[in-house]
Parts: structure tokens; sequence; C-alpha cells
């Protein structure tokens, strides 16, 4: 047999071992591919939605006055650009001569850590009054607060200032609202689901009633809860997402167990307010997708890698906020993200404020804005509910119900006429809360004055990932569009605005 001249044996064996270690490296490569490619397939060119889900403030709470802040000496300062659209908040006579039991006050950066409001679903009917929106001061005011009135009163530019500069630089709403009435927990689900109905047990004093949830009991499937626990049935928006492969999580700050016991998770840590007070980390009740046996993760699990944050596996979607950052850095971003503050700084009056809630949202949105996946990016600033504080406007009521204990919007017992065949104590929208999105494609200082509701953030990942409808009466099914805060016109540059966490004042943009 005739030998092959050297230089063709030596051409032939580099051959062979290219190609051995291209199928190495192809393989490597496909082992940490995310099969969920349908993240990719999207209606818009938002590849990576990340809400930012706070806790507990009404829309003139915080944006009342906007954009015009008293600037004070000492304080942040903050001046609108010339060209700064109007937003329906406070004017001269509901400042001066409020309808309420007192005018709204602002308050400094002094007196940022406040008591907790009543926002109890039937209090918060009763402080709407038939739509006159003047019973506040003897609804919603909090037990524990010393002043009564407090409850009318509201922060501008100089505290909230991120916001606000937020608002300047991108896109806000002034016609958005909590999908029913009601505490945190009914606000997360509806996030989720848009379906408080569903519950078991199906009958709870002031916290479950006609099997829908109106109160904050703990979820059944989490280990870290304590006291009275309930479940949900039907589906939410992670299951809808896992049927379409689309990479996802809920990220909450404290959720990593700091031990066990017998096996059960301890979530232990916690950090000390502007106020001094230690704050235990992670609140249950904040976790909607713990109510699902189909979503939830009881012993809070660790995922089983970093390349598997967003994707099904002993975690189950369910992770601590450490591990959002940790699959940020690493080029594993889940195509949709909920962030969730340890309490400390989810902005819930009792515990946090605004000046702890801004840190945690500049140091995270400053972070997100680095990342080389910010260019199709949406950050949505979603709020749970507004803690009972005062807000003058009052929403259409979509949803009627008919309990005759914990209904009053329209007269005893009635929030309008439930239609045969309605779930009852879904009475909504309920009370307007603050919603901004900060994306290269938002609108910039734009307000927008369509309505929407909570539901609607669900409704946009629903239409961006062509995931379909929950069904069984979701307020998916009404939510009005958030495509009015974007441009999706043409192609936009990577927009960013980089904010100081102390201040919420501008540090640089680009």
């Amino acid at each position: 047999m005739k030998k092959l001249p050297i230089v063709l044996v030596l051409l032939a064996a580099v051959v062979a071992l290219s190609a051995i270690a291209a199928a190495a490296k192809s393989t490597h490569h496909t082992k940490n591919l995310r099969p969920q490619s349908q993240s990719d397939h999207t209606a818009t060119p938002i590849k990576h939605v990340v809400v930012i889900f706070q806790e507990n403030v009404s829309f003139d709470h915080y944006f009342g006055t906007y954009p015009n802040a008293k600037n004070p000496p000492g304080e942040p300062k903050f001046k609108a650009a010339a060209d700064t659209p109007s937003v329906n908040g406070l004017n001269h006579e509901l400042l001066t001569d409020n309808p309420n039991a007192a005018n709204p006050r602002r308050l400094d950066r002094s007196e940022a850590l406040t008591c907790d409001m009543d926002h109890d679903y039937a209090a918060e009917q009763k402080a709407f009054d038939h739509g006159l929106m003047d019973k506040f001061v003897q609804n919603t005011s909090g037990s524990d607060c010393k002043n009564e009135s407090l409850v009318m009163d509201y922060f501008d530019g100089n505290t909230v200032t991120a916001l606000w500069n937020y608002a300047q630089h991108f896109a806000m709403s002034d016609n958005s609202y909590g999908t029913t009435f009601g505490p945190s927990t009914p606000g997360a689900i509806n996030l989720v689901s848009g379906q408080t109905h569903g519950v078991t047990p199906s009958d709870i004093p002031d916290k479950v009633s006609n099997g829908t949830l109106i109160g904050d009991p703990d979820p059944a499937h989490d280990g870290c809860s304590s006291g009275t626990t309930v479940s949900f049935s039907g589906r939410n928006v992670g299951n809808l997402l896992n049927e379409k492969h689309v990479t996802w999580g809920w990220f909450e700050g404290g959720f990593k167990p700091t031990s066990r016991t017998d096996g059960k998770p301890v979530c232990g840590s916690s950090h000390k307010n502007i106020g001094g007070d230690e704050v235990t980390d992670y609140v249950p009740h904040h976790e909607p997708f713990q109510y699902y046996r189909s979503t939830a993760n009881p012993n809070h699990l660790p995922p089983s890698s970093t390349a598997m944050i967003g994707q099904t596996d002993q975690a189950n979607h369910q992770y601590d906020l450490s591990d959002f950052w940790r699959a940020a850095d690493s080029g594993h971003l889940p195509a949709v993200s909920f962030l969730k503050a340890p309490a400390y700084q989810d902005g819930h009056a009792g515990y946090s404020d605004p000046l702890d809630e801004q840190h945690f949202l500049v140091q995270t949105i400053n972070r997100l804005q680095r990342l080389h996946t910010w260019k199709h990016t949406a950050i949505i600033i979603a709020y749970d509910d507004s803690d009972g504080w005062y807000d003058h406007q009052m929403g259409p009521i979509v949803n009627h119900s008919s309990d005759p204990k914990y209904d009053s919007l329209s007269g005893p017992g009635m929030c309008g006429t439930a239609k045969p065949g309605a779930y009852q104590d879904r009475c909504g929208y309920g009370p307007r809360l603050p919603l901004l999105v900060i994306s290269p494609y938002a609108r910039q200082n734009f307000v927008d004055h369509s309505i929407t509701d909570q539901t609607s953030v669900l409704r946009f990942i629903e239409d961006n990932w062509n995931l379909g409808r929950i069904g069984d009466q979701s307020f998916d099914a009404k939510a009005g569009s958030l495509d009015n805060l974007f441009d999706f016109s043409h192609g936009r540059r990577a927009h960013r605005l980089f904010l100081n966490p102390k201040t919420g004042e501008p540090s640089h943009r680009s």
C-alpha cells in the first residue's frame, strides 16, 4: 500500500483534531444553551422585561405635585424641564380646600419614615365614598398614627427625587390603578394572574370571602409562612411562560434561607431601615407564586446552577434576589423577571420609606443599564396597593361585587351589582397607583393618560411572548395596553440615566 506524504498525514490529523474540538465546543455550548428558545420570539423589540414590584403607595402620595417641588435648602433639588407635561395631580383647590377632613400636607425628607395606613378591601371603598373621595381620614388613617390626617399627606421631588427624575427622562402613567381594592397580596396575585378568586379555604374573616382573597394570609406552599395560610387554584403567568418555554423568575430579598429546622427553611436575614429598626427581609405574603402548587418552591431550594436560573429545576423559578444578579452578570438574564426588594427597601410605610426604597431602585436600575442586554430591556416600576394613602382620582369600576359584609363603594353591601356567575369580592378598579417604564424604547418625559391597571403589566408580558390569556374571568382580558408608554416606531439608541442612590439626582446620562 502506497504511503501518504507526511504533510498530508499531518494535515489530516489537524483536520480530525479540529473536528473533535468543534464537536466538543458545540456539545458544551449546547449544554449551556437555554432550551427556552421562545424567549427571543417577541412581538416588540423588548427581549427582557424586569418588573420591580414595590409596596403601598398611591399616585398622589408620590406624584401629587409633579413636576413642581418645593426645593427647600438642604434637600436634593428638582427642577423640571420646560416641556414637562402636567399630571392629574393635586391642584390648588385640592391642596387648600380639600373635601376631606384635612388638607394634604407636604412631607419632607426628615419625615420619610411614617406609620402604616389602613388599606383593607372594605376600608378603601368607604374612603372613596361613592366616588366623592372625601372619607380618607375617617376610614384609612393608620390605627397606630398619632396624627390621623397623615393619610392625606404627600412627598415631592425633594424626597422621591429618583422617581421624579425617571419620570423626566422616561415614561410614566397618571391613570393606572390597582386591579381591585385591598392590601398587598391581592395586588401581587393580580399582577401574576388577574384572578383573586379560587382560594382554599374559601372563607376566613377579613382575609377570604366567597372564595376570593381580600386580605394578607401567608401562602400555603411556603416553608417560611406562619399563621393562617391559603392556596390558589387556577393558572398564573408562570404557567403560561412555562408552556411557551420562556425563561422567567420571581426574585425576592431574603428568600434564601439563613438556616433550616427539621428540614424547613428559616428566612431570617434582616436589615436596618433609616430609623434604625431591624426589619426581616422576606415577607411570605408578598410572594404570589408561592400560593400556587405548580409554581411554588416550598423549601426555598437554590437553583441547581447559575445557567439554570430562569429554567425549571428544583428552584421552580422562585429565587433569592442575589440569584437575579448571578444570572444577569453571567449572561443568563431571564426573559421575564419580577424583582421584590428586601422589606426595608420596598417602600411599605411602617417599616420602609421612600429613602430606603430609593437606594434599592437606583442601585438596581443603574446596574441593569450597564448590562449588554439593556438595549432590549424594559423595566416596569409598579406597586401592589395604595396603603390607603389619599388619592383624589377614582378610576372606572370595570368589575362589580355585591358582598353584604365587605362591599360598600356604591351603597351598603354594594360595589354596583355583580353579574350572574361573576366572582364576588373583586370590586375594581381600586386606588390609583404609580406606574413607570424605563427603557431605551420608553417615550421620554412622557405622561400616559390612558387607563391601565396592574394586569396591564401581565397583559404586556402575555402579548409580547404570545402566551394567550389566563381565562376564568381574569382581569387580563379587560386590561388596557402599556404600549402608549413606548415608542417602537424606529430604532432607539441605548438611552440611559444614572442616578445617585442617596440623593436621587443625576450622576450622568448617556
